[in-house]
């Protein structure tokens, strides 16, 4: 009997091993996590921004870092025109961006997460980088994501590429010669930086499909 049920228990704890291995295996199965990355895609009638930045990079034009809270409310930290750096609630962001698709990226290895979430929270109340320059204490979404995610070390988990502000046919967008001009500043073209579209190719993300907002 006692054998019966010792061989019982064995096939039991063998049954919940594969379960939780294929659980791991499916991200597919889980909610967010904290420091997951939230895409968003172009919309209609996002404005002319997004449009220039679709013209130049492609139709992510925003990304944001997750926080999980111990109750399990998602909140987003990014940088915006309008906030500059900051934390709020991720359906704040759902509501801004109505008609917009959005994808969950995650870091396939996950050491160290809460160390960049930790980054990206000192970084909160820095302005919005409206010039894309690097290293001028303000942040545009994907400079906030770069600068947050880094190792201990110093060194960046994403890499900087030559920026782009140019459509497929060579011309500049209205919008980027506009702004550039009351800024009074050439056009950073080449400049090293990163763009969501860019960043969400990364072969060190997955993608964790979780519909947004969750249900």
């Amino acid at each position: 009997m006692n054998r019966v049920r010792i061989t019982a228990a064995r096939k039991l704890l063998t049954v919940f091993t594969l379960a939780l291995s294929i659980s791991a295996c499916h991200p597919q199965a889980e909610r967010l996590w904290t420091g997951d990355l939230l895409f968003v895609g172009s919309s209609e009638g996002a404005g002319s921004m997004d449009e220039a930045i679709v013209a130049a990079t492609g139709n992510l034009t925003h990304v944001a870092i997750v926080q999980v809270d111990k109750a399990g409310t998602p909140w987003v930290i990014d940088a915006t025109p309008k906030r500059g750096v900051s934390r709020y609630p991720l359906d704040s962001l759902v509501q801004a961006n109505s008609g917009a698709a959005f994808f969950v990226k995650r870091l396939k290895d996950t050491t160290g997460v809460s160390h960049f979430v930790e980054n990206a929270l000192r970084y909160i109340g820095a302005p919005y980088d409206l010039t894309f320059l690097p290293d001028n204490d303000a942040f545009y979404c994907s400079e906030l994501v770069r600068d947050a995610y880094r190792r201990p070390d110093g060194s960046y988990l994403f890499d900087a590429t030559p920026m782009n502000f140019l459509s497929p046919d060579g011309s500049l967008p209205a919008y980027w010669e506009e702004l550039f001009e009351r800024l009074d500043m050439p056009v950073p073209q080449d400049v090293p930086g990163t763009n969501p579209q860019d960043m969400s190719l990364s072969p060190l993300l997955m993608d964790v499909p979780i519909p947004i907002p969750e249900t």
